[in-house]
């Protein structure tokens, strides 16, 4: 899929951070924010696959979970650049 799909996906998440998230007080128990774990995820996975990661941590994102850093999972296609440059 291409980068212009992902970044047409990513919208509603950019609308959200900009004219939603500011309305409410800072909840989020992990950093990067669930939106930007949602917007990074779609960039880098695609609109299947980092949906699912950014649904998954938003279902994580709850007063039973400590929360703390938790970046979004390189992809496959990036951990293979890494190995072949080494």
């Amino acid at each position: 899929m291409t980068i212009e799909l992902r970044k047409i996906a990513i919208l509603p998440i950019r609308f959200y951070q900009r004219f939603i998230s500011p309305l409410f007080p800072p909840s989020c128990r992990f950093v990067p924010t669930c939106s930007a774990y949602a917007a990074e995820a779609v960039l880098r996975h695609g609109i299947i696959k980092g949906g699912f990661l950014a649904l998954r941590r938003i279902l994580r994102c709850n007063p039973l979970c400590a929360g703390g850093y938790d970046p979004v999972p390189e992809s496959r296609h990036q951990d293979a650049k890494r190995v072949r440059s080494c």
